[in-house]
């Protein structure tokens, strides 16, 4: 038995049937998640353009969240029509009308761009976090130009994946399709992915999609992120040395908080390797591999999305446990405490130190530089 023969009937059996029974519950699933992620993305947005939370890092992750949140709201209706209203493999004159599959066609574009806007801010984000731990320059000046420069990298950023996906938008077609019955529905235009006999616009978008969407950022977090968890590494083991006196050193509570930090972007840039990395890889199967896009790739793509989905909604607590700053801004957002100047930027913190209990009034630090 090849091994051909051997990939294409695991595809035709387990892949399957998999796909089948997912696609019953995974609408639901995906609307819980949207549920949830929407809001804690709104939350983000909120506590990350707060005035003493203004850095490069935040500025991109607050725009990561815009577009995180975007591609959730899209997916509701997506959802709810196409899997809930509707079976997921079926067809009719309802679910396929000229209003919903066109709906279809720029949901698919919208979260295809949002998507690669999300992971190329995350490249953005892996290179500024690396500059910055290796950058002497500090000071009030260099902060406001570091920041400039984020804002201009998001918008470079925006733009270049929007001209990146001008192939997809263009190889998605609608096309009347009208049954025995003469009720008429429309569906996509058949791609040929895979049978060589693609269309010219067809092999540019997977191509451009793959490796400029996928594979290349992938990359580049991979290697960043390999620098940055070194740096952290050797930073955790000069913090643990001990003095002349021979007593151990207690790392600075400013370092401390950059280590967590880059230890929150490092789990962000996982999220988003473990997200985006298989896609990549699956897009150039369909491309070399004969049927893959039917046997494979399809079967798995509700899996693909309900994965996404998790990645998009999951930030909040991640920067809720790892980030002490965001933590402080979030309270005293939404949870004031009585006794700070205003209502604002203060929080009661509790401590041991020397064996006795000091409870001290601290204003809230600045976030992720």
């Amino acid at each position: 038995m090849t091994i051909l023969n051997t990939t294409r009937r695991w595809s035709d059996g387990i892949l399957d049937r998999y796909s089948e029974a997912y696609s019953m519950v995974h609408g639901y699933v995906s609307l819980v998640i949207c549920a949830i992620g929407i809001p804690l993305n709104l939350l983000n947005i909120v506590v990350l353009t707060r005035k003493n939370m203004q850095t490069p890092i935040n500025c991109m992750l607050t725009w990561l969240a815009v577009f995180d949140m975007a591609t959730m709201v899209s997916y509701v209706p997506f959802a709810v029509h196409f899997y809930c209203e509707y079976p997921a493999n079926s067809i009719s004159p309802q679910k396929n009308s000229w209003a919903w599959m066109n709906f279809l066609l720029v949901y698919l574009n919208v979260s295809a761009t949002a998507h690669t806007i999300s992971i190329w801010l995350a490249v953005a984000m892996a290179i500024f976090r690396h500059s910055y731990i290796h950058s002497p320059a500090q000071g009030t000046i260099t902060r406001i130009r570091r920041l400039i420069r984020a804002r201009i990298v998001v918008g470079v950023v925006v733009l270049a994946s929007i001209l990146v996906m001008i192939p997809n938008y263009l190889s998605h077609k609608l096309i009347e399709y009208q049954r025995g019955s003469g009720e008429v529905m429309y569906v996509f235009e058949r791609s040929n992915i895979g049978s060589g006999n693609e269309e010219p616009i067809i092999l540019a978008q997977l191509l451009l999609y793959s490796i400029l969407a996928k594979l290349v950022p992938c990359l580049l977090i991979i290697i960043f992120g390999t620098l940055l968890l070194v740096t952290l590494n050797t930073s955790r083991i000069q913090n643990t040395g001990t003095a002349a006196n021979g007593t151990p050193l207690r790392p600075s509570s400013r370092g401390r908080q950059k280590s967590r930090t880059t230890t929150m972007l490092l789990m962000v840039f996982v999220l988003f390797l473990i997200t985006e990395l298989p896609q990549g890889i699956l897009i150039l199967g369909c491309i070399v591999k004969q049927h893959f896009f039917e046997k494979v790739y399809i079967p798995l793509g509700d899996t693909m999305d309900i994965i996404a989905l998790v990645n998009s909604g999951i930030n909040f607590v991640l920067y809720c446990s790892m980030s002490q700053e965001f933590r402080n801004t979030f309270i005293s957002l939404f949870c004031r405490m009585k006794g700070g100047p205003n209502g604002r930027g203060s929080y009661v913190s509790s401590h041991v130190r020397n064996d006795q209990l000091q409870v001290t009034l601290t204003h809230v630090p600045t976030l992720l530089d």
